[in-house]
């Protein structure tokens, strides 16, 4: 697979000619480092574990289906991007993909920055104890009420994403006293080579103020004349799951140069540019995702230059990887139930969960990884897709994988790579009990979000 290609790839039948699969790996057995979260091993009988707990044990512990989040690697990755960018940067950790009041406090206590969308995030995000001035409010329909609240706890950014927003910011800010630091979310007309319903930074989009046109310039005019508003600088999110940085050298031409006509039109040189998040994880082994130090290193030479070239100051940049930190910290922990071999074709797996717990496949076509985890096998090869419990033909966790073929009912599959939008997507389809997240590290484990009960289910339907 090429750096420049999304792993969901285009849509392909059910069936695909002969010859389209790659062989199946060397040793089914094997568990990429590269796909898998730091901590994760076999031990002497073969059974995978996890911050030293064997998977057999969580499942007889926390059930299945449940997510399991290797804390040791994600502290890890927090550090290593903080690292990287280093004193003079910001990271904002993309609450999207995957919130909770304990990942919260990891964040906090590694120094990182805090994104997010909606209040629901960002009412977790102070309940935990996020310093509000760290946190950045996006959103391109944010209500009144979520501003309200925003402004009044003093969120340190929020980003603009329409002209009647820059309108309602001001107004609400300066209703509660306060003068409120913006950015402006801009559409640079750079598509990123994703997935089309996660690729936005084209102009035929909902997010943000395209540069085209001048409206990017307008937004900025509206913004520097309303005493409620403190511009400081602009946004740029050119989409998701990006392995070439080609994208984002054009991204941040076309910002450095709305910054160089704000300078010269307002004599005014901001002193932010954010560009967004949406960096690649390896889903498969075939994936080949940069490391925060590379990114960087990329990012800073690609903005340094322009605006040498512009003649303007650097300004401090900020990034937002959400499905780079915690992506690869989780996997899902499955156990199969029905085995239905389909002559000629494939073997359909069924396992205890499905699309209500990861909606990625069905949505995007995304591809995953699975293993075999609760043994180690011998026998040959077989080519299977893995299938939730849910009634839709679409209800697919790992569309194409080899799996061992003395496979049976009970034993444990995990998914790696599940950390991102696979919690935070989840669904009650068919009534299903969203799964726990369970956190794992240094031989111990602990439930950060419960399972759904039937109570929980009940409790909401008032008759």
């Amino acid at each position: 697979m090429s750096r420049s290609a999304h792993p969901a790839g285009p849509r392909h039948a059910d069936v695909l000619p002969e010859g389209h699969y790659t062989a199946p790996p060397a040793d089914l057995n094997a568990l990429d480092p590269k796909v898998w979260s730091r901590t994760v091993d076999r031990d002497e009988r073969g059974i995978a574990t996890v911050g030293g707990l064997r998977v057999t044990d969580l499942a007889e512990e926390f059930g299945t289906p449940a997510y399991f989040l290797d804390e040791t690697d994600f502290r890890a990755r927090c550090r290593a991007w903080a690292e990287a960018f280093g004193r003079d940067a910001d990271v904002y950790y993309a609450g999207k993909a995957f919130l909770s009041r304990a990942v919260v406090r990891w964040l906090h206590e590694e120094g990182l920055n805090l994104d997010v969308c909606s209040g629901g995030e960002l009412a977790t995000a102070l309940s935990a104890g996020m310093p509000a001035e760290r946190i950045a409010f996006h959103g391109n329909n944010k209500s009144e009420e979520e501003i309200r609240t925003a402004v009044g706890a003093g969120v340190g950014r929020i980003v603009l994403d329409s002209f009647q927003e820059i309108v309602r910011v001001a107004h609400i800010a300066q209703s509660l006293g306060r003068r409120q630091p913006v950015q402006i979310r801009v559409t640079v007309g750079v598509e990123a080579h994703t997935h089309e319903f996660i690729a936005t930074a084209h102009e035929d989009q909902k997010f943000g103020i395209a540069l085209a046109g001048g409206q990017a310039a307008e937004a900025v005019r509206r913004t520097l004349e309303l005493d409620g508003l403190e511009l400081t600088g602009i946004h740029s999110h050119i989409g998701s799951q990006i392995f070439d940085m080609a994208g984002f050298e054009v991204s941040a031409r076309r910002v450095v140069g709305l910054l160089a006509e704000i300078r010269d039109e307002h004599g005014v040189e901001l002193p932010e540019i954010d560009l967004g998040g949406g960096l690649g994880i390896a889903y498969t082994s075939e994936d080949d995702p940069r490391e925060p130090h590379e990114i960087a290193k990329a990012l800073g030479e690609i903005v340094t230059r322009e605006c040498e070239a512009a003649g303007l100051r650097t300004p401090r940049i900020s990034v937002e990887p959400g499905r780079a930190i915690v992506g690869p910290t989780a996997f899902t922990l499955y156990r199969v139930g029905t085995i239905k071999p389909l002559e000629g074709l494939r073997t359909y797996v069924s396992v205890d969960g499905g699309m209500s717990d990861n909606i990625r496949t069905a949505l995007y076509d995304a591809e995953y990884s699975v293993a075999l985890v609760s043994r180690t096998s011998d026998a040959a090869p077989m080519l299977s897709r893995v299938v939730g419990k849910h009634c839709e033909s679409g209800d697919i966790v790992v569309r194409d994988a080899f799996l061992p073929a003395d496979l049976a009912p009970g034993d444990l599959l995990a998914v790696p790579a599940t950390g991102a939008y696979c919690r935070s997507m989840a669904s009650n389809y068919n009534h299903a009990l969203r799964p726990p997240v369970v956190a794992v590290r240094d031989g111990a484990a602990r439930v950060v979000v419960r399972r759904e009960t039937e109570e929980d289910l009940l409790r909401l339907d008032v008759g």
